[in-house]
């Protein structure tokens, strides 16, 4: 007879729970997918100069209080995932969630800056965002030179998909009056 395998899901209060115990650490870079733990790449340059240029291009919203800029922190998605968009804008909260992470109604667009994890960010992250109603994600390629944005999710993925490329404008949904120059956010 064989044995049965049992597949443990953690879920967000356990992961927090190995937060407080010390098994992560504070710069460990993981983040909680339906119930696994995935440690994500470190960060290259290009990575890094994709994040630093959409926070300069999204600074004005929060200037002006139309949306929180929130930098690779974490958005509760349900009992079992807690992922950590690299750029997510946030309807404004007069407490900048201090008793609690965002959820999707509070989450007007997240951004996946992409240098090496393109395979894993279109196919497990975009359609997890889109299950949780998550309204507009973007997947800025740093490699193949492009912004993929998502609109319109169901729970089986987004229905609008467009492509954007250096010589054009991509605006936000929520702020269509924002547009930025792809040029600009991928250098």
């Amino acid at each position: 007879m064989a044995a049965q395998l049992v597949i443990h899901r953690f879920t967000v209060k356990d992961y927090h729970r190995m937060a407080e115990a010390g098994i992560f650490q504070e710069d460990d870079r993981v983040e909680l997918l339906e119930g696994e733990i995935v440690e994500m790449p470190p960060i290259g340059p290009g990575h890094a100069s994709g994040v630093n240029r959409l926070l300069n291009s999204f600074l004005s919203l929060q200037g002006e209080r139309k949306a929180i800029v929130s930098i690779q922190n974490p958005i509760h998605l349900g009992g079992h995932s807690e992922p950590q968009p690299d750029v997510a804008l946030l309807n404004p909260h007069p407490d900048f969630y201090s008793q609690s992470h965002p959820a999707p109604q509070d989450v007007l667009l997240v951004v996946e800056v992409m240098e090496s994890s393109a395979d894993y960010d279109r196919e497990v992250k975009v359609p997890l965002y889109a299950r949780f109603g998550i309204r507009e994600t973007w997947l800025v390629d740093v490699d193949a030179r492009l912004i993929e944005v998502y609109r319109n999710p169901t729970p089986q993925g987004y229905q609008l998909v467009q492509r954007f490329q250096p010589g054009q404008q991509v605006s936000p949904q929520a702020f269509p009056e924002l547009p930025l120059a792809v040029d600009d956010i991928l250098g």
